[in-house]
């Protein structure tokens, strides 16, 4: 088992993290998405008052807690990082926010009215069995709204260049639209972000080498180097098409296929 060691991450990051950003834009993700395209995703799967959200790899639900503060919803974080989810509960408060602590899949059984799983679809090499699990926990109408990178899976040169390789596993859009559609989820939108989050790559690349020793010195030389190698990477990767950053909007408007079926 990795070591849990997401707190010291978070801090020693975010400073530069907030840098990099337009105000207002930051809020604690830990991505590439910006505040305001958090916000346009979560009110196109219908986020609101009354409404109940599972935030799948929540981490430390910078995402989570902006949406539930701006719209309102009944909002389930779950994450397997004990420090992740630590630091979630104490930024949100007052906010109406539950958290787990859980291995994914399995997935809370709900049902819930949206599943959301933002920048971290690429850490599941078996995508079929955790979108069955996230149908089956949907209401009929739900929605499923994620951002995906796009892509064939990656060589083995490729996976000697890329810190924590095997958290990446790349998927042609059309064989996830697929696997969609075998759950009985239906694509209503999906949007190429791929400019978009190049540019907060770029952009964080800047920060962190901005602060360097600062970080440097909280996490270790070697892991400041393998972070900025990593965001390197990803920008040269989204610059030339190799791989391409997208976010879909699905809803559940059957039940799943039975293998035999």
């Amino acid at each position: 088992m990795k070591q849990d060691d997401r707190a010291p991450f978070f801090q020693a990051l975010q400073r530069a993290r907030l840098s990099a950003y337009a105000p207002g834009e930051f809020v604690e993700q830990e991505g590439f998405m910006r505040a305001g395209e958090i916000l346009a995703l979560a009110k196109r799967s219908g986020i609101a008052p009354g409404v109940s959200v599972l935030d799948l790899c929540c981490g430390v639900a910078g995402p989570g807690r902006l949406f539930s503060r701006e719209l309102g919803c009944t909002y389930l974080g779950v994450d397997y990082s004990s420090s992740a989810v630590a630091i979630a509960r104490e930024r949100a408060r007052d906010l109406p926010c539950r958290f787990e602590v859980s291995r994914i899949p399995p997935i809370p059984p709900g049902p819930f009215d949206v599943v959301i799983m933002f920048e971290t679809m690429l850490a599941f090499p078996d995508k079929e069995t955790l979108l069955q699990e996230v149908s089956q926990a949907l209401t009929a109408g739900g929605r499923f709204t994620f951002t995906m990178e796009e892509g064939l899976p990656l060589t083995d040169a490729e996976r000697e260049r890329m810190a924590d390789a095997d958290t990446v596993w790349l998927t042609p859009l059309q064989d996830m639209l697929t696997c969609l559609e075998t759950v009985g989820l239906v694509v209503r939108r999906q949007d190429d972000v791929s400019h978009s989050h190049r540019a907060a790559a770029d952009s964080l690349i800047n920060a962190f080498a901005a602060d360097a020793a600062e970080i440097a010195e909280q996490v270790g030389r070697p892991a400041f180097e393998e972070l900025i190698a990593a965001h390197r990477l990803w920008s040269d990767w989204l610059c030339e098409g190799r791989v391409r950053k997208v976010a879909i909007l699905a809803e559940k408007v059957e039940a799943a296929r039975t293998a035999s079926g």
